[in-house]
């Protein structure tokens, strides 16, 4: 069947696009003779996303002739291409918008609920699709313009759709950031330049290398783990730890990737980090590349992100042509490069195994553990995987050193902390906050009225806390002793208006549309505890409701394979339990 011709030649279009991004056809070989050489699989996503920007769609002839070149079998590439919601398999309009619909825009009082249609601006067809969180929840209501063409472009906006398609609200504002102690991560966003590279070191950039190189690796290994640096992507597993092991590993070939792809809905620091200090990434994956002795590193972005792909990849450039990337890192022999790879939609490609699956150009989907990407990570090669915040702390730990490091926050919690705190508040931002700063504190800095409706902590993924919960220190240790949960930094505060019960409906369908249907307790879970929570919201519940939210979230939780299918119940339970729900009956749930 993989042999059988395609119904058509691309067209001219496509075969430039494809030109361009995979380089020409092979020649014509006898399926039975065996190829030897390096595995091109790894160029499908780029070269799905360039079709896409230049012809506004994939087409079966466009995939066929890309499966031809890669040698990759065509079921798995229509597989790939239908996994992700940035990616079109059917010919639509040139110019589509994602309007968000997540739970921080559609509080905002100009939000306006999106339904998927064909219209047309200025006589141009354009597609509007409802979509999840676009982590521009500082600048809510957001929207996300897709143009496909040889003038294409990608940009988020902010305000009316009709606006957002105009390019208004394209020159995106820098996001709010904000310090209540040592802006060791932040400190240079507003202040350097972005772009250059000459602004960074003048503000104490890559002094942390230089550092690094003259200690040499077991130093620097050991500096991490005394520093206590834990990850700031949710796990808030020990980065010492993950480093020495790869740094141990008898296999030579290494990889560094950074999980850029920041999809928690309600979630926007590492965004800001990105846009406003990416040299400081580029230095970072560098320390960690020489450290732990990886010679290539990945960027994995999230597709909703084109300002933040721009600056981080100009600032990869940048470091390259200075030197301080490639062959020679800094004079110092070593090799170290960095790629940036970009995602297409899919909140499952933040989970680390899915990511690796992602980059090698199949569908996003989690692997079973063990073993640990620090084993066998991507390409089958152990591997470093951190998200952006926490590797923004390489620097910080360098220069300041580790007890410094560790005077700030906690023993169990040492450091500083970013919060993306939005929804009803009078300054959403980027907090920057020690470790064990209280929640009501962070509330206070960010103009949230004092008796909220309700907030929610760690974004989708996280729970309402309750009115009482304003004391507890924002720490791994307390948030956990609370039963609560830090995530990502993600707090979204809701007023005494709001309909929670819409919020956690939202929240079910999230989950419900972002599961990979991999597993069966996630794929079939999320789905019921949707259909369920519409139940009840709609007055309609069945006998034993109550009783299958709680089933529903137990099989979730100890059967699902990766951490979504863990999380999905967590907003639910917390609402029911804390009698959110306006008009829904029970609230029994755990």
């Amino acid at each position: 069947m993989e042999s059988r011709s395609s119904a058509g030649a691309p067209t001219p279009a496509e075969e430039r696009v494809l030109d361009a991004a995979v380089g020409h056809s092979h020649d014509t070989v006898d399926s039975r003779v065996a190829r030897r050489g390096p595995d091109r699989r790894h160029l499908l996503l780029p070269a799905l996303h360039t079709l896409q920007d230049g012809v506004g769609w994939i087409s079966p002839e466009a995939l066929a002739e890309l499966c031809t070149r890669l040698e990759v079998p065509r079921a798995e590439a229509f597989g790939v291409a239908t996994f992700y919601a940035l990616l079109r398999t059917e010919e639509g309009p040139r110019t589509v918008a994602h309007v968000c619909d997540d739970i921080a825009c559609r509080i905002h009082p100009d939000y306006r609920a999106p339904a998927g249609h064909t219209g047309h601006q200025d006589g141009v067809p354009v597609g509007v699709h409802p979509s999840p969180c676009l982590g521009q929840c500082d600048r809510a209501p957001a929207v996300f313009v897709q143009r496909a063409g040889p003038d294409g472009a990608r940009w988020t906006a902010t305000g009316s759709l009709a606006g957002a398609l105009e390019g208004e609200g394209a020159t995106e504002p820098a996001p709010r950031v904000v310090s209540a102690g040592p802006a060791w991560l932040t400190g240079r966003i507003g202040v350097a330049d972005p772009a250059s590279l000459e602004e960074y070191r003048a503000h104490g950039g890559y002094r942390a290398l230089r550092i690094a190189l003259e200690m040499g690796p077991e130093a620097v290994l050991r500096e991490i783990a005394d520093s206590g640096l834990r990850g700031r992507g949710g796990a808030a597993f020990p980065t010492g730890v993950k480093w020495r092991a790869v740094a141990a590993s008898a296999r030579r070939e290494r990889y560094i990737v950074c999980n850029a792809d920041e999809s928690e809905p309600g979630t926007f620091k590492d965004r800001a980090l990105l846009e406003g200090d990416p040299f400081a990434l580029v230095e970072s994956m560098t320390i960690a590349g020489v450290t732990v002795g990886a010679s290539k590193g990945y960027v994995y972005i999230r597709g909703e992100y084109p300002t933040a792909e721009d600056r981080i990849a100009a600032a990869i450039d940048r470091a390259r042509h200075g030197g301080l990337l490639g062959a020679d890192v800094a004079g110092s022999g070593l090799r170290f490069d960095i790629e940036v790879r970009r995602g297409a939609g899919a909140y499952i490609c933040g989970e680390e195994t899915a990511l690796f699956n992602s980059l090698e150009g199949y569908r996003g989907e989690p692997r079973s553990k063990p073993p640990f990407p620090t084993e066998v990570g991507l390409f089958g090669r152990p591997t470093v995987v951190n998200n952006v915040e926490t590797l923004h702390n390489v620097p910080v730990i360098l220069t300041a050193g580790a007890a410094a490091f560790r005077a700030v926050g906690t023993a169990e919690s040492p450091g500083t902390k970013l919060f993306s705190v939005a929804g009803d508040v009078n300054r959403a931002g980027v907090y920057e906050v020690p470790f064990g700063t209280r929640l009501d504190e962070l509330l206070a800095l960010a103009g949230a009225p004092d008796s909220p409706g309700a907030v929610l902590l760690g974004g989708a993924a996280g729970v309402f806390v309750s009115p009482g919960a304003g004391d507890v220190p924002l720490t791994f240790e307390d948030v956990g002793a609370a039963d609560l949960t830090l995530g990502s930094g993600a707090v979204t505060v809701f007023g005494g208006g709001t309909d929670i019960g819409d919020i956690v409906e939202r929240i079910t369908a999230f989950f419900r549309d972002e599961s990979c249907g991999q597993c069966v307790p996630c794929r079939v879970g999320t789905v019921r505890q949707n259909e369920t929570i519409v139940r009840l919201r709609a007055g309609s519940a069945l006998q034993g409701d109550d009783d299958l939210l709680d089933d529903l979230a137990a099989v979730m939780s100890d059967a699902s394979i990766c951490g979504l299918g863990h999380t999905a119940a967590s907003a639910v339970g917390s609402a029911l339990r804390l009698g959110l729900l306006n008009g829904v009956a029970g609230g029994g749930s755990g």
